[in-house]
This record gives structure tokens, sequence and C-alpha cells, in this order.
């Protein structure tokens, strides 16, 4: 016992010990502020070490209150000092926000002055960093070497040096540093101005980087695999990267993964739930593509909890950020009334700030809406009618487009079918995919152009395999009757299918006709009453019509009179006459039931 005291008190005597003794209390739960404030009195007193620790102290609020502010100080005066850790902190402090923006800038119990220390004149500084970066690496720490690397091939024109930038980061490799092998690959990639993964050597340290478990650089990798930049195109290969990036929370990992979770792998199916969790982080985030696609789940009725409303509100962030698609879908929100009460003026806000983005769709659209204005606008006093002649003779096949609509609907008070009939063509064959449905339909009815039942099919499908909703209804019809082409029954149910997943009505009645029998496909009542459902529910009459006749006569499943009524009659008020006959069989029936 005696030997145990002795020990301590003369351990106590060097500051060395005493700064041993201080950190152990440090890092002991219920002393640490004990700790805490030995190591004040060592730095105080001049020891770099104790001015490196107290900084940490600060920054982790371990032994007193947290104080991003006064460990910037503590951590200032250690790496002037020359302390190479502290050097290496204080780069990456430099690199991000201010510690303490929008909280209390005091001085903590008086220990430091109020003011910034001396010789950091603004925040972030990436060329302070890039200096305080050089001091430890030139003191041999790896992480500080692969960092400096780093900055002199990405940081500030003033500081770049790309030879030195693969210098210092083939050091920090030899030295096991998995940020040196990362820093080789972006050096690469940033300087040298090449296609990503042009250069084995920098896709073997990404991989190396990856490996050892560096979220970005699993990132990158997945991005290369997903690219086919250096390495073999292999989405299996490029979701395994990304999954793993963005379970260390790498924003554009969760996006990419998210995004390929939506489309059907190698044997896997799409999987929209995982999707959607993994999007809303990024979106979260600030991912405006992850936004879009929550959208899109959303309003295609995909989402967990799926919603109009919902929609909006991720269109919205997208928008935010001037993504063009997301603009557009917010548009056509507004224009029918989903998710919030039909506004036309956001509607065409909307679509003018896509069209302003390069959406094509957007452009279309605003054309369309040209047409369905009429002459009627045109005559307005305020009207606005963009003259599409000189781009399209200049070659922009969006004008082109844009000024066939104009000509086959007299928007503008030109009518001219045959012209309007060559402008779509050179349109369509530059691949605006409205041009492609515009011409084929031209095609089908001889309309400004000879008629060609061949070609028109042609289009049509060109359009439909681009995902236009109305081709597919238009191709499906064409393959379903045989008209400029064989009769293709299962081929028309593919389309029909991707029109109805895009929710056009039509094409739900249409799949729900095809499997209710007298077609090339074995009927199906049960997918047919569904497919009617959703047709009658998205207010087709037709659907409406036969979705009463199905529950009326129980073709589907048990009769259920009420219901069967109730779809007739809108059906009815909607003009289709027989859904009127069907009412007066059921009332017949029911008033001689015994």
């Amino acid at each position: 016992m005696v030997r145990k005291f002795l020990s301590g008190l003369l351990g106590g005597i060097t500051p060395a010990a005493r700064f041993r003794h201080a950190c152990r209390l440090l890092e002991h739960e219920g002393r640490s502020a004990q700790g805490f404030a030995l190591l004040g009195r060592l730095a105080r007193g001049g020891m770099v070490a104790a001015q490196y620790q107290v900084a940490r102290a600060y920054l982790d609020g371990n032994g007193v209150p947290r104080s991003p502010v006064e460990g910037v100080r503590w951590m200032h005066v250690a790496a002037r000092a020359g302390h190479v850790e502290a050097c290496f902190s204080l780069a990456l402090m430099l690199l991000v926000d201010p510690p303490g923006r929008g909280g209390d800038h005091r001085g903590a119990d008086g220990l430091l002055p109020v003011a910034w220390p001396e010789g950091i004149d603004q925040w972030p500084d990436p060329a302070a960093a890039t200096g305080w970066a050089r001091q430890a690496a030139e003191g041999g720490l790896p992480d500080a070497q692969a960092l400096y690397g780093y900055l002199l091939a990405t940081g500030p024109q003033s500081v770049r040096d790309p030879q030195a930038a693969r210098m210092w980061c083939e050091r920090a490799a030899q030295a096991g540093c998995p940020q040196g092998d990362l820093g080789l690959a972006v050096t690469h990639f940033a300087v040298s101005g090449q296609m990503p993964g042009s250069d084995p050597d920098a896709v073997a340290a990404l991989i190396r980087a990856a490996e050892s478990g560096l979220p970005t650089a699993q990132y990158m990798l997945g991005l290369l695999h997903d690219r086919g930049w250096g390495l073999p195109l292999d989405m299996a290969q490029a979701e395994q990267w990304y999954a793993r990036a963005a379970v260390q929370g790498v924003r554009p990992a969760q996006a990419r993964y998210g995004a390929l979770l939506l489309k059907d792998g190698d044997g896997r199916p799409r999987n929209a739930m995982t999707a959607e969790t993994w999007l809303r982080r990024a979106a979260l985030a600030g991912d405006r593509e992850a936004a879009a696609l929550l959208g899109d789940l959303h309003v295609h009725g995909e989402a967990a909890l799926p919603g109009d409303h919902e929609a909006m509100i991720w269109y919205r962030r997208a928008a935010a950020q001037d993504h063009a698609v997301a603009c557009r879908m917010l548009a056509l929100l507004y224009m029918h009334g989903r998710g919030a009460a039909a506004d036309p003026v956001q509607a065409r806000h909307w679509l003018e700030r896509a069209a302003e983005l390069g959406d094509v769709a957007a452009m279309t659209d605003l054309a369309a809406s040209l047409v369905a204005q009429g002459r009627e606008a045109c005559s307005a006093p305020d009207a606005r009618l963009p003259d599409f002649m000189p781009a399209a003779r200049a070659g922009d096949p969006v004008a082109a487009f844009n000024l066939a609509v104009c000509l086959h609907d007299g928007v503008g008070g030109v009518t001219d079918q045959a012209q309007a009939a060559s402008w779509m063509e050179r349109a369509a064959r530059a691949g605006v995919v409205n041009a492609e449905y515009w011409y084929g339909r031209m095609l089908l009815k001889g309309d400004g152009v000879a008629a060609d039942p061949d070609q028109a099919r042609c289009w049509l499908e060109r359009a439909a395999g681009h995902g236009l909703a109305e081709a597919c209804v238009a191709a499906a019809q064409l393959r379903l009757e045989g008209l400029g082409g064989p009769r293709d029954h299962a081929g028309a149910l593919a389309l029909y299918h991707r029109a109805a997943r895009m929710g056009r009505v039509e094409a739900m009645f249409s799949l729900g006709a095809m499997y209710g029998g007298g077609h090339d496909l074995p009927p199906d009542r049960t997918q047919a009453l569904h497919w009617f459902t959703q047709g009658a529910e998205g207010g087709n009459a037709l659907s409406q019509f036969m979705l009463g006749r199905y529950l009326a006569r129980g073709l589907a499943g048990p009769v259920d009179r009420a219901r069967a009524r109730y779809w007739l009659e809108q059906a009815a008020a909607g003009g289709v006459r027989a859904a009127r006959d069907e009412l007066d069989h059921m009332t017949h029936a029911d008033e001689h039931a015994p």
C-alpha cells in the first residue's frame, strides 16, 4: 500500500506522468471532469500533447460542456506548435462548415479568449486546409498524406499539383492507408481528363479501397460497374457495391441503389418497398433524382402508402432543384387536380419551367396546350404564340414537332395538313417520341399523307417502345385487329398492361375485355373483374358498365346487386346506353322476384 502511494506521488512529479494520469481520468466514467481540469493546467503550461487532448475534449464534450469553437482554438494552438494529428484535424475541419455555426460562440469557463485564433480568417478555407494537411503529411501521417494528395488534385487552382498529388497518395497507399488508394483513383479521374476507369492502376487502387470498407470507394466502384467504365457492365455487382455504400450513408449510393431495385434484375424481381426506403433516405438528404423517383412511386400507386399528395411533395422537392421531369409531373398533377385543387396557372408555370430546363415532353405539352386553346386563343388580345418555323428550319426536332401540331390544328391561323405531316415526319425521324405517335396516327388515318397501316404500326410501336402510354394503347389495338401486320393478342395484352401501369383507363377496360374471353388467350374472369374494377374506379364508363354486369350476374364471384346497380348507374350517366337496358332488366327481375 505504501509502495503504491509512493509510486503515485513520485509519478505525479513529471509532466509526462501527470499527462498520462489526466488522460486515464478523462476516459474514466465519473472522473472525466477531473481529468479535463488536469489537462487544462498542462495545456496552459505549454504542453502540446495536452493542448491537442483539450481540443478533442471540447469537440467531443468529454469532461467539459461541448464547445466546437473552443475546440478549434485549442486545435489551432496545438497545430501551430507542430502537433501532427492536430494539423490533420484542423485541415479536415477547415474543409467543412464552421463549428458552432448558429450556436454559442462565447468562451467556456473563461479558459479561452472570445476572438478567433490568429490565422483563421475564413471558413471553410480549402487553401488553408491544404497547408495544414501538408504539415501533417510531412510529419509522416498516412491519412494526412492521402488528404494532401487529394487536395493537390482537386483543391483550389492555386494549390493544385497533379504530379505531387499522385506521389503523396502513393506514399499513403504504400503505408497501408485505404484513403491513399482512394486518393490514387480520385486523382487520376480528376486530373487525367480521360474516361473514369481507363487506367487499370487507378481501378485496382479503387478496388482495394472499396474492399477495405471505404464507402466512397464502394459507391465509385458501383458506378464503374453500372456504366461499364473500365470494368464489365455488371448490374448485379453495381447493386452490391451501391448497397454497401448506402448502408454507410453515402447519399448518391442510396439513390442509385433504390433506383436499381425498381428494375427487374437477373432473376430478381423489382422490389418497390425496399427501393422506397432507400430513395426516401437519399431524398431527405437532398438527392433530387431520388425525390423524383419517390414521386413516381406514389403517382403510380407503387409506394407503401401511395397518394397524389405525397407525390406532389416529392416532385416539389426535386423541382426546387431544377429537376425537369419533376417540374413536368407537378404541372400534370395541377392540371388534373391530383394531390391538390386543379390550378391551371400553377400547371402552366411548372410546364414552362420544365421546358426551360430542356424537357422535350414539356415542350410538346406546351404546344398541345396551344392546340387545346385553338383559334379562340389565337384571337385573344394577349395571345403569345411562338414562331416555331425558324428553329424547325434550323433542324430543331422539337420545334419541328410544335410547328407540325400548329399547322395540323390551325393554331396561329394557318392550316396545312400536308405540311403538318412533312414536319411531323422530320420530328419523328429525329426521335421526338410524341411526333412518332402523331405521325403514326396520321399515317393510319391518311391525314395529310397517304394512308399506310404498315408504316403507321411501325411508328406507333416505336413510340410505345419509348414508353408513351397513348402509343401503347394504339399499338395494342392494331395488334389486336391485325391491322398493319399480323394479329398478335399476346403482344397486345403486354402493351395494354404497360399502358395500364401508366394510368390509362381505356387500357384497363381492354385488359378486362381480353381476359373476359373471345380472344387468343385463356379466359380469366378473375383478372377481367380486377381490370374492370380498376378502369371503373378511374372513371371509364365502359369499365363501369362491364363491372356492373359482372357483379349483377356473378360472373367472377358472388352476385352483388347493390354494387352492380351503382356502377351501372355511373355507366349510364357516362353515356353507355346498354347500361340503362341492364338497369331496366334488373328492375324488372326485382319486381317479379318471388
